[in-house]
């Protein structure tokens, strides 16, 4: 399999050869000014990728929502709602499903009701949107998924790399993942290497730091994924013999919808009894057909505590779905993940976000004295 999948990359290579020569032009028409990038009056943190998904978006974001607000910053998030069946400006409120705003603005503005998520492909006319927004006035936007958007010129970028794909070992699209070449690496004022393992040595991180090329100008970070307790999707029906805590003599089915699922096969193979993967694509769009398959799998497995575990995102799906089999409902939880900043850097680099948001804030009533050591 691996050798098959080998030569179909060979045979790609031209077509990422041509795909390159192209995106390498228009962002040297950006970087001329011959296409323009617009810069707006609020700090704006951009934080993206150069490969196709899986690298943690969604919970670094999350991460700075949780750090932004709570050094007293009033926070938005601006995505383009990636798969939803809607088009345009939406601000999202508690009507809103994630069907009409994404699944990962949807798992945001559920997890955050205070803050103002909105969802526009066109990133410039949604921050002109959310500016309007004045009560309160908000201090910074995050800019989920926008670093090949150039049309904005964010003040701050926050580029992404796995620990098990990094970009200096991948190549183009379609031979490979990369949806840019890797000098767009040189765009971005702070890289963070995620999902790295927890037996990460010393050493790792010299060498990593080597291979990435990374300039004085940019920061370098390291992050890992960190596992909460069990949520259930449907609170009111969870079945009350069932914990938030996994005691290790459960039978799970996991499903996922996710770019890159191993990361959270391990952490539920360490908890549980026995776990069996039903593995979608990235962002899927369930089925009738897919939940019946979900819910055959479930029923042939045995024991007295099984159950099934799925990602945020995929909980977000799920829940609204009308084909849901009721008595899947209080077996179905989702398993939260959080990221952490790994070498004692964590505070180093929220003092690094706030201070650029204070320093390029034109709102001089920003609050002083909340600095945040902790997220």
């Amino acid at each position: 399999m691996a050798e098959h999948l080998s030569k179909i990359r060979r045979w790609l290579r031209p077509l990422s050869w041509l795909y390159g020569a192209a995106v390498h032009v228009r962002n040297k028409l950006f970087d001329r000014g011959i296409l323009r990038s617009r810069s707006f009056g609020v700090p704006t943190i951009c934080i993206g990728n150069l490969a196709v998904g899986g690298t943690g978006k969604t919970p670094h974001t999350e991460y700075l929502i949780r750090m932004l607000t709570q050094a007293g910053l009033h926070v938005a998030v601006l995505s383009r709602g990636y798969k939803r069946k809607s088009k345009g400006y939406i601000l999202a409120n508690d009507s809103h499903s994630a069907k009409q705003i994404g699944d990962e603005p949807y798992q945001m503005k559920s997890k955050y009701p205070h803050i103002r998520v909105a969802v526009d492909e066109d990133r410039a006319h949604g921050i002109r949107k959310l500016l309007q927004e004045s009560q309160p006035k908000i201090d910074v936007i995050l800019l989920d998924d926008a670093f090949q958007h150039r049309k904005v010129k964010a003040g701050l970028n926050i580029l992404l790399t796995d620990y098990s794909r990094l970009w200096c070992d991948d190549t183009l699209l379609p031979a490979g993942n990369l949806r840019e070449p890797t000098e767009g690496k040189n765009r971005a004022q702070i890289v963070i290497v995620t999902k790295c393992p927890p037996d990460i040595k010393p050493i790792d991180f010299n060498i990593i730091g080597k291979r990435l090329c990374l300039y004085p100008y940019q920061q370098l970070y390291f992050s890992g994924l960190r596992y909460g307790q069990l949520i259930p999707v449907f609170p009111m029906q969870a079945d009350c013999n069932s914990t938030f805590a996994l005691k290790g003599d459960e039978q799970v089915l996991l499903v996922t919808g996710i770019a890159s699922p191993a990361p959270l096969l391990r952490e539920v193979e360490a908890r549980a009894a026995s776990v069996q993967l039903l593995e979608f694509g990235d962002h899927h769009d369930f089925s009738r057909k897919d939940l019946q398959a979900i819910d055959r799998e479930f029923r042939r497995m045995t024991g007295p505590h099984k159950l099934i575990i799925t990602t945020e995102k995929d909980g977000a799906r799920l829940k609204n779905h009308s084909a849901l089999p009721e008595a899947l409902k209080p077996h179905l939880y989702m398993l939260p993940v959080e990221i952490e900043i790994l070498q004692n850097q964590q505070q180093l680099f929220n003092q690094n976000i706030i201070n650029y948001v204070r320093t390029y804030s034109t709102n001089s009533q920003l609050p002083e004295g909340k600095d945040a050591h902790s997220a």
